[in-house]
């Protein structure tokens, strides 16, 4: 199933966390907070963005070393 977001939806939403603009990010199917202190991404799920803080993924945090 393609991605698709309402244009004008998406200029409505903000990060719930910060109140900063989102980005989409379609190959992950996110919507990613452009604050760089905040970086939250936010799931898409049958193209219904799940604005909830406690679901949001941070893109902040750094990976592990291997």
């Amino acid at each position: 199933m393609a991605l698709e977001l309402d244009p004008a939806l998406l200029e409505l939403l903000a990060c719930p966390a910060c109140h900063a603009n989102l980005s989409v990010d379609y190959e992950a199917k996110e919507l990613v907070c452009t604050s760089a202190s905040c970086g939250l991404a936010y799931p898409i799920r049958d193209n219904i963005p799940i604005m909830l803080i406690d679901q949001a993924r941070d893109t902040t945090a750094i990976a592990p070393r291997l």
